[in-house]
């Protein structure tokens, strides 16, 4: 059994229907679909020697199955520079969740590299009613809440779907260098959609899949946030 597979058969097991962070992350690495590196820490001191390996900056988020908006939670502290400030940070997290829900299981707290500033994408799935699942495409951060410019297409896609999502978006020029903003990869945008494609066909039990944002660079792309929740 893949590890994709075992990921989801535990949450069913543990009747979650959200999977944690630290899982979808994983599922997406299965899937080539590129994401920040990160690790599970269950202490400060694990908390700031793999932010040692990860490389500072780094940012904390708590893991628990019971606090799904983390930063709702103050669960989120980000751009630590140093071992210090992380065994702060880890302690600190643990408070707000402590205080957001104290009955909440804490599985740990995940150390992520801190994505470097630059274009951001959201690449996301739902399974419809009507057409099965369903992948969007669009400019992450404030884009798409206040442009709501974004493009659908039914899956599976082939590339030229793909494509297409990423090139008819009106935001697209941003995306090729415009002014002082870098080009984005886009070969990287393509295959992270086609990816995304290929696992929801995979596991039609995935009823929604948001990987928002996506940090796109000249070179290559990071998932700083992964969401999955099943059916």
């Amino acid at each position: 059994m893949n590890k994709t597979s075992q990921i989801i058969s535990q949450a069913r097991r543990e009747g979650r229907k959200a999977l944690l962070e630290t899982e979808a992350k994983t599922i997406c690495m299965e899937y080539q679909i590129p994401v920040t590196p990160f690790k599970l820490a269950k202490n400060d001191e694990e908390a700031a020697e793999f932010a040692g390996q990860i490389g500072f900056p780094v940012v904390l988020k708590i893991v628990s199955p019971d606090i799904i908006h983390k930063s709702d939670a103050g669960g989120v502290i980000v751009n630590l520079q140093n071992a210090a400030e992380v065994k702060n940070a880890y302690q600190k997290i643990l408070e707000n969740a402590k205080k957001y829900d104290p009955t909440a299981k804490i599985i740990g707290v995940m150390v992520q590299e801190m994505a470097p500033q630059s274009t951001e994408v959201i690449v996301g799935a739902i399974k419809d009613p009507q057409f099965g699942q369903t992948l969007m495409f669009g400019l992450g951060g404030i884009f798409v809440e206040l442009l709501k410019d974004v493009t659908f297409r039914v899956a599976p896609l082939t590339r030229e779907d793909a494509q297409e999502m990423v090139t008819k978006v009106r935001a697209y020029p941003l995306l090729t260098g415009y002014r002082n903003t870098p080009p984005s990869d886009i070969e990287a945008i393509i295959k992270a959609i086609l990816n995304t494609s290929k696992l929801v066909m995979d596991y039609p039990e995935i009823k929604e899949l948001d990987l928002n944002p996506i940090m796109t660079y000249e070179k290559g792309a990071k998932t700083v946030d992964a969401r999955i929740i099943l059916e």
